[in-house]
């Protein structure tokens, strides 16, 4: 159950950041629920029979009442769904969740931040009719090749999981979802494999496998077509004959568990993030103790421009300063002397590229805004 760090929480929040735009874009309401539920809810989900030995479970001191630690957020998601009517007219509805998940996994499985046991999914909920499955579905797959894309990731594989020997539902129903998963990929001309037998147990699922720089693939985004968790939690929608029907439920994350795709982000990058992602964007290098007054001035001044900006006032010098930089692969150091001092600039370096000259802090402050956007 990972601790995150300063820096390791900026590089998530940035990550979020960019999730939410998702959200937003796609007309999705973003909610919260509850990490501890009452294990009835689990047992009208499915998941008591289903992966009941992956749960973490508890109890309240007073009436002995049995919780557990939630492992999914789609039960929460259909109690949502449930706190109101809702019609034809309301669909596709779409609810986001950044959800903390606790599963009891094996000791023997864990590893670093790609196997873990509490872990942050950027989870969503679609409920829709069977007539929008596809769109949705479409709609899901072409975010999660724009967030790929974005993050660095252009070797994309895709899999079309099918029903399990350990799942719920009529032959009927898995073979509907199947087809509509099918169909969405194929209406958009994309090469799947098949993967028979692995979807989850209450419905089939494309799964999206990304390759890193060291040619290992991992399974992140995933969209997975529900047809029985609905009925199971008794949700409804007025049609437009006003009869009252059940929703399909589509579970889709883009990039899965965040911890996962920090790991696997962090290893392709070699720790070189682009700038928008670094944990410090620049650092502030003061030549001597004369120069940390005007040195605290650039670190204040850039950063109420909005840069993620570091002072380095130790009593070192410049070039072991400078190197420590490069090693932490900090994207600009400011270098700050007599000269700089003067004419009220730095001498700025890039990561990887070497000096880049004296500048004015407007133009480096617009130099990482520029780079970052």
């Amino acid at each position: 159950m990972p601790f995150y760090l300063p820096n390791g929480t900026v590089v998530v929040n940035e990550i979020q950041r960019v999730l939410r735009e998702h959200l937003e874009r796609g007309g999705y309401g973003e909610i919260r629920t509850p990490q501890i539920l009452d294990v009835e809810l689990w047992k009208r989900s499915g998941h008591w029979d289903n992966y009941r030995e992956n749960m973490f479970f508890t109890q309240s001191g007073e009436d002995g009442r049995q919780f557990a630690v939630k492992p999914m957020n789609c039960p929460g998601a259909c109690l949502v769904y449930g706190s109101e009517r809702r019609s034809y007219r309301d669909l596709p509805l779409r609810l986001g969740e950044f959800g903390l998940c606790t599963r009891n996994e094996r000791e023997g499985v864990l590893h670093g931040l790609l196997r873990v046991r509490a872990f942050t999914q950027d989870d969503g909920h679609v409920f829709c009719t069977e007539e929008q499955i596809v769109p949705e579905a479409r709609s899901i797959t072409e975010a999660i090749d724009e967030l790929y894309a974005l993050f660095g990731f252009d070797d994309v594989r895709v899999e079309l999981s099918t029903r399990p020997e350990k799942s719920i539902g009529t032959d009927e129903q898995w073979q509907m979802a199947e087809r509509a998963l099918a169909d969405a990929l194929e209406g958009m001309g994309r090469e799947y494999q098949l993967n028979p037998g692995d979807g989850a147990f209450y419905g089939p699922k494309i799964d999206f496998h990304i390759t890193d720089a060291l040619g290992r693939s991992w399974q992140c985004g995933t969209c997975q077509a529900d047809f029985f968790m609905p009925g199971r939690f008794g949700l409804t929608y007025t049609a437009a004959d006003d009869t009252q029907r059940t929703p399909v439920m589509i579970h889709r994350a883009l990039l899965g568990s965040i911890e996962r795709f920090l790991g696997i982000l962090i290893e392709h990058h070699g720790g070189e993030f682009p700038v928008w992602l670094a944990p410090v964007q620049a650092k502030v290098l003061p030549i001597a103790d004369r120069h940390n007054e005007y040195a605290g001035r650039v670190e204040r001044e850039l950063r109420a421009q909005g840069a993620r900006v570091a002072l380095d006032d130790r009593a070192e010098s410049v070039g072991r300063k400078i190197r420590e930089a490069e090693l932490a692969k900090v994207p600009y150091m400011l270098v700050v002397g007599d000269k700089e001092l003067e004419g009220a600039q730095v001498s700025v370096r890039r990561h990887g590229e070497g000096d880049l000259g004296l500048m004015p802090l407007e133009e480096v402050a617009d130099r990482i805004g520029r780079e970052a956007r």
